[in-house]
């Protein structure tokens, strides 16, 4: 159940929270992620709802409710303080449109952006959701995930296991005509405490712009920008 503090039910209701996290659960899924006994994971599973915490998708199965979310908002985050200015150095460095994504679910979700000022871009909304099964930022935040998230996600993606396994190898991935027809792009991962995957940080843009190869030009910029963000949070 990973860390452990010593209070029995909060240490069982983080380990739910997380597999929740980490795809959509059935009362089953729950307890082959977390080892918790089935009644005890209905009886927290179901409390967490009652709180908003958790709630249940079209086919029943456990997934984040709205008020993480609404908590998040008042949380402070040390990615976000620090992203800005290094987005910009990113955009200003590269010549095109910068992202920053975490990971949400089966989501990935774009937290902050830099966008190109001139000619053709590929503008990703601030908000974004895009799934995790297509594009550079996509391989990157599933690349350092468990082997049965990796599993299930896989099934459906447009990439596969050795992919995963180059970008774990080069610490950067890249993605052509991948998520979207005409469109390249490159993201690195950004690492906080003890090695934890926390975010990627990405360039995109058009094809005939960024090349058939632009791993090769843009990755060297994206690991020095992921380098100065990991600085930033330690």
């Amino acid at each position: 159940m990973g860390q452990h503090s010593g209070i029995g039910v909060i240490d069982k209701t983080v380990a739910i929270l997380q597999a929740v996290a980490e795809a959509p659960a059935a009362l089953s899924d729950l307890v082959e992620r977390t080892d918790i006994p089935r009644a005890t994971a209905h009886r927290l599973a179901v409390a967490l709802e009652v709180h908003r915490l958790l709630t249940r998708d079209a086919d029943g199965r456990f997934v984040p409710g709205p008020r993480l979310g609404e908590l998040a908002a008042h949380a402070s985050d040390p990615l976000l303080e620090h992203a800005g200015e290094i987005l910009s150095w990113v955009r200003d460095t590269a010549g095109e449109s910068t992202q920053l994504y975490r990971r949400d679910g089966r989501e990935r979700v774009c937290i902050a952006a830099a966008e190109r000022a001139t000619g053709l871009r590929t503008t990703v909304p601030l908000g974004a959701r895009l799934p995790l099964t297509a594009g550079s930022g996509a391989q990157v935040l599933l690349a350092w995930e468990s082997p049965e998230t990796i599993a299930t996600l896989l099934q459906n993606a447009e990439f596969t296991e050795r992919t995963l396994g180059d970008v774990r190898r080069r610490g950067w991935a890249q993605s052509i005509g991948q998520r979207e027809v005409g469109v390249a792009s490159v993201s690195a991962p950004v690492f906080g405490a003890n090695r934890r995957l926390v975010a990627a940080i990405s360039v995109s843009g058009p094809i005939e712009r960024l090349g058939r190869s632009p791993g090769q030009r843009f990755a060297p910029i994206l690991t020095a920008a992921a380098q100065r963000l990991q600085a930033a949070l330690s």
